[in-house]
Parts: C-alpha cells; structure tokens; sequence
C-alpha cells in the first residue's frame, strides 16, 4: 500500500472521529478527483464547485459509516461525490443528453500529477476499453443509466422502446461489461 493510500485510510478513521483536522486532510487529497467526477456529470464549475462543499459536509457527517472492510476511502468518497451530482441533476432535471462525445469534451484540468494514484488510470482504461466492446445499444443505455442518473424507465422513454427492452440492454451490458474486466 503506498503511503498516499495510507495516509487518506488514516485520515478517513479520523474524521470518523470527529477530527476536522483530519476532513482538511482528506479534501487536500482528494478534491481534485472528486471535483472532476463531480463536474462530468454536472458538467458546470459553478454547481460543481457548490456539490463538492455538499459532499464534504456529508463525509464528515457520514464517515462514521465507512467501512474499510468493503472497499476503499477514495471508492467511497467518488461514490458520494457521484450520487450527490446524479441527485442533483435529478432534482434540477435534465436540458440534454450527455452523449459520449460530450464526456471526452469536458475537460479534466482538476487532477495532477500527485493525484493518480487516486485516479486509478489502469481500472478507467480498462473500463473504456470494455465498454468499447459493447454492442452500441447496451453501451449508450449503461452510460445513461450509470453516468448520468437516468432510471430505466426515463431512457426506454426517450428511446422509444418498451422498458422490458431497455432492461434487458443494460442487464446483457453489464454482464459483458462483468466478463471483459474479469478477463
């Protein structure tokens, strides 16, 4: 375990103790990627900036119910910062699709060099990659439904197609998805 990754397991017991010192902490180490995640899906700085103050007032409330055992801090902590931007893009509904061009546009200067190992490069090119081996179907409804929020229903809607269809998309994608970066 490098020492970044452990310092942030440190400091995470910490604010799960109450220590603001230790939330300063976590957010030098970890708002850059959470502020990129966040600004994908939300792709605006100003509501992205304001999520990101949401989040770490839900981590200190919440990092009492982190549990190591079933993952890390920084899968956690983007898990938070990512439902926290689909939420508010629920709540503010939607203007337009994001497509997967306008994804790779958005730019990502957030992240530097210190932070990579928070990024884990490898397991988001592996993704990529096996996303690009779906069918384009199962592909658009997985990116949809994962990356930017919309329940089943929303997207048979939008694609005019019956929801049993749409389920059955996302469930053989995900199972390809499963198969490609197991192997």
């Amino acid at each position: 375990m490098s020492s970044e990754k452990e310092r942030l397991d440190a400091a995470m017991a910490q604010v799960a103790k109450g220590n603001r010192s230790a939330l300063a902490s976590v957010y030098e180490m970890t708002s850059a990627k959470l502020f990129g995640t966040i600004l994908r899906v939300v792709r605006s700085r100003e509501r992205a900036e304001d999520l990101l103050q949401d989040v770490y007032v839900k981590v200190w409330r919440r990092a009492g119910s982190f549990d190591r055992s079933k993952g890390a801090p920084i899968t956690w902590l983007c898990t938070v910062a990512r439902n926290t931007a689909l939420n508010d893009l629920r709540r503010a509904g939607r203007s337009e699709e994001i497509t997967d061009e306008a994804l790779q546009a958005i730019p990502d200067d957030t992240v530097s060099p210190a932070d990579d190992w928070l990024c884990d490069k490898e397991d988001s090119l592996a993704l990529k990659h096996c996303l690009d081996t779906l069918q384009p179907d199962h592909r658009s409804s997985i990116i949809n439904a994962y990356f930017e929020g919309y329940s089943q229903s929303e997207l048979a809607d939008r694609r005019s197609v019956p929801l049993g269809t749409m389920k059955s998309w996302i469930r053989r994608g995900l199972a390809g998805l499963k198969g490609c970066l197991d192997g």
